[in-house]
């Protein structure tokens, strides 16, 4: 927590605001522009002296309930509430339903990544967009039914793929999914589709029951996976993850290391998989 940013942070959204600005009357004249203390305390259903206290620095961490009483009360935007959150060394809530429509930026990089699978997912685990040698390395997404183009209920409902891990990495993949799902259920745990999709892959899946009861958490982070592909073989893959500013969205790349075995079977993928697309 820092107190010193927070209470200076709070001063200055309370001088910004007039008093017409939350439905108050102006009333006599003010000595100092914005609204006085007791008046955001007021709308945000807080004492005054609890109030003043996190505006000099003072008193004991306020809590999220608190902090989130003071954001509406000073008018914050979704930017400036998180922004007080962390002041306070709070993670910021997480109203904002994952979306799955990817930024046309973030679409014209994926494009340019010729030469390396790449994908963007939103944290449920959809499939948002492939570039070509993604689509060569895991298949179309876009050719399966909605459903199957979440990764988790893919990996937990259909046994080929699986295959595409080598079996003594598939425990593992299947731990990782899990957990990463129970991170993001946790950030948001009124998304009625993230609720459903656990709900449903509970109900259809026991392994996936069993991990879940597991209660495991992970993010999904920058790491080293390989993958048995049925034409090129067993490929050792650097896999970094880049986040959107939401941290809802994810671009994902698979990299090999130049001069590696997988680094030539990757280029080799590489030109079947345009072969392929260009005949299709």
């Amino acid at each position: 927590m820092d107190r010193s940013e927070l209470a200076d942070f709070l001063r200055r959204c309370r001088t910004r605001l007039a008093p017409a600005d939350v439905g108050l009357s102006q009333g006599a004249r003010r000595r100092t522009p914005g609204l006085r203390r007791e008046e955001v305390a007021q709308l945000a259903g807080m004492s005054t002296d609890h109030y003043t206290r996190m505006e000099q620095a003072r008193g004991s961490r306020p809590s999220r309930q608190m902090l989130a009483a003071a954001a509406r009360a000073l008018r914050l935007t979704g930017d400036e509430r998180d922004h007080l959150f962390h002041l306070a060394g709070e993670e910021p809530p997480r109203d904002r339903p994952a979306t799955e429509h990817v930024r046309p930026g973030l679409l014209l990089v994926l494009d340019r990544l010729t030469d390396v699978p790449a994908r963007v997912v939103n944290d449920r685990g959809d499939i948002l967009a492939q570039n070509a040698m993604d689509k060569a390395l895991h298949g179309d997404a876009s050719a399966r039914p909605e459903a199957e183009r979440n990764i988790p209920w893919r990996y937990f409902t259909d046994p080929s793929a699986r295959e595409l891990f080598p079996p003594e990495d598939r425990d593992r993949a299947a731990r990782t999914a899990v957990a990463t799902l129970r991170a993001t259920l946790g950030r948001r745990p009124d998304d009625a589709r993230l609720v459903g999709l656990v709900r449903r892959l509970r109900a259809r899946s026991e392994e996936f029951s069993a991990l879940w009861d597991d209660h495991e958490v992970a993010v999904r982070r920058s790491d080293v996976k390989r993958f048995l592909h049925p034409v090129v073989g067993l490929l050792e893959l650097d896999c970094e993850v880049m986040l959107s500013p939401e941290h809802d969205q994810r671009l994902i790349l698979h990299t090999a290391r130049r001069g590696s075995e997988s680094y030539e079977r990757l280029e080799l993928l590489r030109v079947i998989g345009l072969q392929n697309l260009t005949h299709g």
